[in-house]
């Protein structure tokens, strides 16, 4: 047996930073020792945050809504696919880039959607399908919002030889306003609203009854389909918040629209260089600010009054919009000659607003 004498002795020769090291190491070996074998782990209600985000450096957003509508939170599968979306590395790695598309063009985009009384979530739809381009896909659809030829005409757009309006950032935001306000007519619902964006409104119509489901959540659909609204999400949070992703970015600030001026034209014109002299300006500028335009020529039997859009300031650099309206690849659409067609004369009506 030691005695207290010898304790005592033994304790008066350390110095107090000494026995504040002992002390430490004592204290951290009785909480590891309980922490292993005495303690139970605590419950882990299920929440949208990552349990690898001290690695990953990320979470989920634990409040996320489309449109006012909330995520239900009581579901694995969809935390899962929530994560899929946002911890998928290749959506981020343009991140730079989506953050300059979405200053330049959610200002033309956001003001159609409130007139047309669509909620402003559904700006990130166009994100989605395009990043914010005049992209083709290879199933044929087109535009920021990537309509087929066959909706875009449902929705009163013109696609032909000459003319393919869905290029045409604004038309065909108002077309695509048109679709979502159709779907939500029939589903009440938002989120089912985007589904069908994606799906078609009978492909959804048809899951729902198959499935005897009204919930989007609760669908099995095709990859695509099925993970669309979380990949909105994804992207919402993103250029909304994009210090949830680490990204040293302050709140998105919109650059001002070009100013335009707008000469309308309801005669066929076989020459876009000739009219480009009655806007005082050249044919590329012409071509490049009015996509929608295929060719050189405009074949127009029917005198329909088309709108062409100009900088008023022709000296500005407009080139990153100009990358955008003629899509990613850098390539303007494909030219088609047409002759034989008159070109417009002092006659043909030409007026500027």
């Amino acid at each position: 047996m030691i005695s207290n004498k010898i304790l005592l002795q033994f304790f008066s020769r350390l110095n107090l930073t000494t026995l504040t090291v002992v002390f430490f190491v004592v204290f951290v070996a009785l909480f590891i020792f309980l922490k292993i074998y005495i303690l139970q782990p605590s419950n882990n209600s299920l929440s949208y945050s990552n349990n690898n985000q001290n690695v990953l450096g990320l979470n989920i957003p634990s409040n996320l809504d489309f449109c006012g509508e909330k995520i239900p939170a009581n579901s694995i599968a969809i935390k899962e696919d929530l994560e899929q979306e946002f911890f998928n590395n290749k959506h981020w790695q343009s991140s730079a880039i989506l953050f300059t598309k979405a200053q330049k063009w959610f200002p033309y985009i956001e003001p159609i959607l409130k007139q047309q009384g669509v909620p402003d979530d559904f700006k990130y739809v166009a994100v989605i399908e395009s990043h914010l381009s005049n992209v083709v896909s290879p199933a044929g659809a087109a535009g920021f919002w990537q309509l087929m030829p066959a909706s875009a005409k449902n929705y009163g757009l013109e696609v032909n030889e000459f003319v393919d309006e869905r290029l045409d950032v604004e038309k065909a935001t108002r077309a695509a306003c048109q679709h979502i306000k159709d779907a939500y007519a029939i589903f009440k619902n938002w989120t089912l609203a985007a589904a069908a964006y994606n799906l078609g409104i009978g492909g959804i119509k048809s899951a729902l009854k198959r499935q005897n489901s009204d919930n989007y959540y609760d669908l099995l659909l095709n990859s695509e389909t099925g993970s669309f609204v979380y990949r909105i999400l994804a992207y919402k949070t993103l250029l909304s918040n994009p210090a949830h992703f680490g990204i040293k970015k302050k709140k998105l600030t919109y650059f001002a629209k070009i100013p335009l001026k707008t000469y309308k034209v309801d005669s066929s014109v076989t020459n876009i260089a000739s009219l480009a002299k009655h806007f005082g300006c050249n044919k590329t500028l012409v071509k490049l600010h009015n996509p929608w335009l295929l060719g050189e020529a405009l074949n127009n039997p029917e005198k329909k009054t088309y709108e062409f859009k100009i900088p008023k300031n022709l000296k500005s650099d407009y080139s990153s919009y100009l990358s955008d309206l003629i899509g990613e690849d850098g390539v303007v659409n494909e030219e088609k000659v047409v002759e034989n067609q008159p070109e417009i004369s002092k006659n043909d009506s030409l007026k500027s607003n």
